[in-house]
């Protein structure tokens, strides 16, 4: 087993994530930041350097990965030729103190593995030099957390605009000549779709659809807008939020984004096993683009699968929350069954699967946003589509029609939930009449029209439920709502 220069103590245990060389980076400008100048934590000339490594559909990154003998440091021990890796910057000997927006100084390997192969095809590395690390681990100590990060609220932003009578609502400029490669910055129209679908004021655009700008004059960024149709999904970054990368190093990157007003996203699926078993099987197949995957057809009607949500045809893509992409049928099954008596599948619909590959991002990274994290006791969960164990009593959530899925909501900055309701005596009862942009109920994907069937896990069935929830706004968070199809418009305020 192959190991770095001066790590010869390192623990034989190495995982590869192989990359096919025919590919490189979209957005090179988007790899590194160009701010390295000192800091008050690490020395002099050195910082954490921020890599954006790109794969395509069956490969990997490119670079091999272990971790130190009686340590928690994550060491790059091999970069193969001719890679992602190697082209971004990424060197033997690194050290990872973050993937994505987490930071990993303290996590195992197998943790860290997790977070790269859910970052889907793209992913954001921040590493360091052996001996810079060493250094500011002299200087801060061992515990101290030394990757830059972005918290929530202050990351680029994922939205899709739906064009109206109004066009998207936004114009562009440009950072030069219209001829000349540049920079572009959003002009938004007030009340317009943009700002409705949560682009902040002054943001500068970085991708149209998954596909970076910067190498685009003003013509061919107009061309690629008006060949999007009815509906856009754009890549933004508020001036804050430039600044804040901008001191800490960090580049505008993709997998750092928060999405706002996605047409789609993930759902966590809660299921355990009844006397007649979960209720679905797994196949593999393949799916968009020819690629395979894991999914979930004959959904029986009224047995566990059926109550928590599921849908025939919608590709597994996390087992209790650990990423099965790539993963063969025996493995994933087997993944299942180990989970025991529940089980916790996070899928996507062919909507979502078509969404998250246009815009290169795996679906996983927006799984926070789709459903609050459930606890360790929920998400351990159960067996394979078809086994033989022994039936259980079935204490699946009741049946919800067809399409129905659950968001929790946590208050944001403000106090507030961010959306109003309107209640109809005759007809749904309780629906959400608006949302407001950037709020909690926005992110978590609410939307006008949304019929409410359950509050905190209790039916919605009467009046007194428009005053149970504004009590409820006053709980503690979180406030997790079950919504179904979608009713008409009304008022009233939470």
């Amino acid at each position: 087993m192959e190991t770095a220069a001066g790590l010869q103590e390192a623990a034989p245990v190495a995982l590869k994530f192989e990359f096919n060389p025919k590919l490189g980076i979209d957005n090179p400008v988007l790899s590194l930041a160009e701010d390295r100048g000192p800091s008050d934590v690490w020395p002099r000339p050195e910082r954490p350097r921020f890599c954006l490594l790109s794969k395509e559909e069956g490969g990997s990154f490119g670079f091999h990965l272990q971790q130190e003998l009686g340590g928690a440091r994550h060491v790059v021990c091999r970069v193969e030729p001719g890679t992602s890796a190697q082209r971004q910057g990424l060197r033997q000997g690194d050290r990872i103190l973050g993937v994505n927006r987490h930071a990993v100084e303290q996590e195992a390997l197998e943790a860290v593995a997790r977070l790269i192969r859910a970052s889907g095809p793209r992913v954001l590395l921040a590493v360091v030099a052996g001996p810079a690390l060493d250094a500011a681990r002299a200087q801060q100590g061992d515990g101290a957390l030394l990757c830059p990060t972005l918290g929530p609220g202050v990351r680029p932003r994922l939205c899709h605009i739906v064009r109206d009578e109004g066009g998207f609502g936004f114009s562009v400029t440009h950072g030069g000549p219209p001829e000349h490669q540049g920079s572009f910055w959003l002009v938004l129209s007030p009340g317009g779709a943009a700002e409705r679908a949560g682009v902040p004021p002054g943001a500068r655009l970085l991708e149209v659809n998954g596909v970076g700008v910067e190498t685009l004059t003003h013509s061919q960024l107009s061309r690629r807008l008006w060949q999007s149709g009815e509906q856009v999904t754009l890549l933004v970054a508020a001036p804050e939020v430039e600044e804040q990368c901008r001191q800490r190093g960090m580049p505008l990157a993709a997998p750092l984004a928060e999405g706002w007003a996605l047409p789609t996203r993930p759902r966590c699926l809660h299921l355990e096993k009844g006397p007649q078993g979960f209720g679905f099987l797994l196949r593999e197949e393949k799916g968009l683009g020819g690629r395979l995957g894991q999914f979930l057809w004959e959904v029986d009607p009224g047995l566990p699968a059926d109550k928590a949500g599921m849908q025939a045809g919608d590709r597994l893509v996390a087992v209790a929350g650990e990423s099965v992409e790539g993963l063969g049928h025996e493995e994933t099954v087997s993944r299942i069954r180990a989970q025991g008596s529940r089980v916790a599948l996070t899928v996507v619909d062919p909507e979502a699967d078509r969404f998250f590959r246009m815009v290169r991002l795996s679906p996983l990274l927006f799984l926070e946003n789709a459903e609050a994290p459930a606890s360790p006791q929920s998400t351990r969960s159960a067996s394979g589509a078809e086994t033989e164990d022994a039936p259980g009593a079935d204490t699946a959530l009741p049946r919800a029609p067809r399409g129905s899925r659950q968001c929790c909501l946590y208050p944001g900055p403000g106090g507030g939930y961010g959306f109003r309701l309107s209640y109809v005596a005759s007809g749904p009862r309780l629906s959400i009449s608006q949302v407001t942009p950037g709020s909690s109920a926005a992110r978590a994907g609410l939307q006008q029209g949304d019929e409410i069937l359950e509050v905190n896990g209790r039916p919605v069935d009467g009046e007194d439920d428009v005053d149970r929830l504004h009590q409820l706004a006053e709980a503690e968070p979180p406030l997790c709502l079950k919504l179904g199809a979608r009713s008409p418009r009304g008022w009233s305020g939470l």
